[in-house]
Formats: C-alpha cells, sequence, structure tokens
C-alpha cells in the first residue's frame, strides 16, 4: 500500500509500507517524479540489480546514477598487504583522468612498483563532558586512566570487531573533550565507534557523578572534515608510499626532468604554504574519490582521505625520491556500500573483498594516489596539462 501523506500543501515522495524495496516501488517512485517534475527517469531507472539488496543502504530508490568506470593499470604495489599488479578501476566522469592514473602507473611500474606502508589504524567518536569547574574536569582526566578497562569492556560489549585502544582528552574551560580510538577490523567503523562510544558512556555516567552533561559527539573526531588533529594523530589509516624514479624514466616516458620536477615541487610547496592548504599536493582528491565510487566507499570521506602531506628529494645521481603521506584515509571492504553489486565486483576486480582485506585496499589506494601525483607534476612541468585536457577532455568542440 502505498503511503504519501504530509502536511497540507506538501506532497511526499511516496513508500510502499509493505515492500519499498522492489522494483515497484521504484517504478512507482520515478512516475511521481515525473509527475511533479516533467523530468523521465528512463536511463536512472535502469539497473541490473534486486533493489531487495539496498535495504540499510537508500531510502526512496529510484534507480542508480551510471558514472563511468575507467581500468588503469597494471599499478605494480610493494607493499605489506598488497603485492604485485593490480588493475584499478577508477568512476568518473573527468577525461584525461584515467589516462593521467594510467601514464603514473607506468612509469613507476618500470622504476620497480610502489612500496606502501600502513603506519597506523584509528577510528574515532569524540564525547565532550561537561563539570562545574575545570577541577572536576581535570580530575575526570585522571578518572579515565584509572577505570579505561572497565570503559573499554563496556564500548566491546556492542562490537565483535571494534577495540578501544585508548581516550585522547583535551581540556577547555570546565569541558574535558575525548578522543575514543578504535581500530574497526575490516568496516571503515563511524556507526561501529559511535555505538560503542554510546555504551561507554552510558557506564561512565552511571559511575562517575561529578559529570553535568555530555554530548557524544564534541565535533572533535571532524567527520566528514579535515583536520589538524586527525592529520597528526590519524583518523581510519595512516598510510605512505613512496618510491625513487631514476631521471633517465622521466625523460623518456614523461617527457619532464627530475631536477625540473623538484624544482617545480619547492614551487608548489611554497604556494600551498601561502594559501593555507592542507595538502602541498597535486590532485589526491580525484584518484580516492574515483576509487571510492567504484569501490563503494562512503564518498562524503574524501573530505578527510584527500589530505595529504607530500616529500620529495632530488638525489646526487638525479634520482627523484617522492613520497605521500595520507593521514586519514577511511576506507572498507565489508559493510556499507562495499556490498553492493557493482562495487563489490571492483572490489572483487583488486581481490579486496571481504574480511581481512582492508589494509590491502589501503595500499592500492595509496599506490594509486602516488602515480597521480607524478603524473600529473610531470604534465605541468612538460607543458602537457592543457593539451591533455584539450584532446582526452571536457573542452572538445
Amino acid at each position: 500500500m502505498a503511503e504519501g501523506l504530509g502536511r497540507p500543501g506538501r506532497v511526499a515522495v511516496p513508500r510502499d509500507r509493505e515492500n519499498d524495496y522492489s522494483r515497484e516501488a521504484a517504478a512507482m517512485r520515478r512516475e511521481f517524479a515525473q509527475e511533479h517534475t516533467g523530468a523521465a527517469l528512463e536511463h536512472v531507472g535502469s539497473y541490473s540489480f534486486d533493489p531487495a539488496v539496498l535495504a540499510g543502504n537508500i531510502e526512496h530508490f529510484v534507480g542508480v546514477a551510471q558514472v563511468p568506470i575507467g581500468l588503469a593499470g597494471p599499478l605494480l604495489v610493494n607493499g605489506e598487504h598488497a603485492q604485485g599488479e593490480f588493475y584499478v578501476p577508477l568512476a568518473t566522469a573527468e577525461g584525461t583522468l584515467v589516462a593521467s592514473y594510467n601514464r603514473g602507473m607506468r612509469l613507476l611500474h618500470e622504476a620497480g612498483g610502489v612500496t606502501v606502508t600502513v603506519m597506523d589504524d584509528h577510528m574515532q567518536r569524540a564525547p565532550s563532558f561537561i563539570f562545574p569547574s575545570a577541577r572536576e574536569a581535570r580530575d575526570f582526566d585522571g578518572w579515565l586512566d584509572e577505570h579505561f578497562d572497565e570503559i573499554k569492556a563496556a564500548a566491546e560489549t556492542t562490537t565483535s570487531t571494534g577495540r578501544l585502544q585508548e581516550i585522547e582528552r583535551y581540556s577547555a574551560g570546565r569541558m574535558l573533550y575525548t578522543r575514543f580510538n578504535y581500530t574497526t577490523g575490516d568496516a571503515a567503523g563511524q556507526n561501529l565507534t559511535g555505538k560503542a562510544t554510546q555504551e561507554a558512556c552510558r557506564w561512565i555516567r552511571a559511575n562517575n557523578d561529578t559529570i553535568e552533561h555530555h554530548f557524544l559527539e564534541s565535533n572533535f573526531a571532524t567527520d566528514k572534515k579535515s583536520s589538524t588533529v586527525n592529520m597528526l594523530h590519524t583518523r581510519g589509516k595512516r598510510v605512505i608510499a613512496e618510491a625513487t624514479v631514476p631521471n633517465e624514466l622521466f625523460q623518456r616516458v614523461m617527457r619532464s626532468d627530475s631536477r625540473l620536477m623538484y624544482r617545480a615541487r619547492q614551487i608548489s610547496n611554497l604556494g600551498g604554504f601561502m594559501a593555507g592548504v592542507n595538502n602541498n599536493g597535486a590532485h589526491s582528491a580525484n584518484g580516492i574519490t574515483a576509487m571510492f565510487i567504484a569501490t563503494g566507499q562512503d564518498a562524503a570521506n574524501v573530505a578527510e582521505s584527500s589530505a595529504a602531506y607530500v616529500y620529495a628529494e632530488l638525489r646526487d645521481n638525479g634520482d627523484y625520491y617522492f613520497s605521500i603521506t595520507i593521514p586519514s584515509l577511511i576506507v572498507a571492504t565489508y559493510g556499507g556500500g562495499t556490498g553492493l553489486p557493482t562495487q563489490r565486483e571492483c572490489l572483487e576486480l583488486m581481490d579486496c573483498y571481504g574480511a581481512g582485506k582492508v589494509r590491502k585496499l589501503t595500499e592500492i589506494v595509496a599506490a594509486t594516489v602516488l602515480c597521480g601525483e607524478l603524473s600529473l607534476g610531470s604534465a605541468i612541468v612538460a607543458e602537457e596539462w592543457v593539451d591533455a585536457h584539450d584532446a582526452y577532455g571536457r573542452n572538445r568542440p
């Protein structure tokens, strides 16, 4: 039975109370949209999977956004979890993007591959606690140390995979801001940490009567926002990708030069510093977004995940060492959108679907980003950037 009731004057999107995840329910909403807007959703309504699989992933389902997927590779990764060659799916509508990453992958394949290291792994929820004065807040800081084991036990009653590692504390006025740091297995973990921290806060409130009030999230986890605290302390995976490229390869493959690349890197560092950026690299958001869409990640996490530190060295022999540190890469190989049919296929393409694969995916994403940084940097140095967009991109006549 369709439902579309609301206040007078407001026409709600219809729902089917008995089975809202069906082709019929989706068609009903497309007809509703056409009736009220005049737009026919012919392509939106063309999809291959059963809408029944979407419960928990979408509401008011009408169809799909078909984003083109290109394949780049082979990407040669020398990781601790990802080892060997991979072909990387990139979902994008930006011309030249796949070609650019593919070119960077060729360069680094000939250079011996990308070495990738996962340095840390944390997901946060950040409750704040309010006290009568700063003195009670100071005492609570010590109380958390004394009762960490009980707090950890309470939090972990809600999850089979999440583990509370530590509680950071930051005082201001009569508040104590905290960051509950968890490992979350193969899930991204935002919902997991919320549920676990809520249970931990219930235990804390039941056992500490000095707290006037608390908020489960104080904005100190900076969910879906880049921040200095997460760049320094990690949110998601902290991962470093690095490679050393001989000058001969820059000249032959990229028509550029390692010395000019290094000089451009210095100019870029200063320009970024002057602009106040959170990323002194070129375009990490491009590759990360394209991989996130293809593999069913939460695309809004690009806000945090694309922040990066780039470091380069020009060696005495002309070799160019280049690294990118991504301090807040939030990825999953289980849960969320990763199990949807097309997204699962893209993960399976890299052998990254399911349990035990999240660090492998982390390393592949970071290696891909490094390839894109060197490719775009070379195109700028060789003055091929605009020409490439004219030839392959959106500036077509």
